[in-house]
């Protein structure tokens, strides 16, 4: 399984701030084969609260909590590896869609943005604003591509 850093998170102890954890996450999973999330932070309120920490199991699709965050890592395997057939002028079998505003980051690789119409291919250092619209990521190169996600309970029309 992948080594997913968490490496720091801090608290207050004696009116001090100080690291309190320092080691790589617990709960990374393996949904699909190489498709691999952690769920590395999360919020349940908004304001958000910065007295504890409520861990929470990952799923394969967020189920960010209302009026929460979602702050998501994940190694999207190349589609040959995922099984994944698609043809053109069909919909992605990935494709969803979540009631989130998500600020995406790629880290590594590539992958393309796939939209009900239109696709766009992302590389290192691109960010993707996604409001809540049908989505879905297809890797069509030979590595695996690594996603920061930061996932924010929204409404609206989108």
């Amino acid at each position: 399984m992948n080594k997913i850093p968490r490496r720091i998170v801090t608290g207050i102890k004696e009116g001090k701030s100080i690291i309190i954890e320092d080691q790589p996450v617990e709960n990374a999973v393996e949904h699909f084969p190489g498709l691999i999330i952690s769920d590395v932070w999360n919020t349940q309120t908004m304001p958000a609260s910065l007295d504890f920490e409520n861990r929470i199991p990952n799923t394969g699709f967020p189920q960010t909590p209302k009026n929460g965050t979602y702050f998501r890592y994940v190694v999207v395997p190349p589609d040959k590896d995922l099984g994944i057939e698609w043809k053109k002028n069909e919909p992605h079998p990935m494709m969803h869609q979540t009631p989130t505003l998500d600020y995406i980051i790629i880290l590594s690789g590539e992958l393309y943005l796939i939209m009900e119409e239109g696709e766009t291919l992302l590389k290192p250092g691109d960010i993707v604003i996604q409001r809540g619209t049908n989505h879905a990521w297809s890797n069509r190169s030979d590595e695996p591509c690594i996603q920061l996600a930061v996932l924010i309970d929204a409404e609206g029309e989108n």
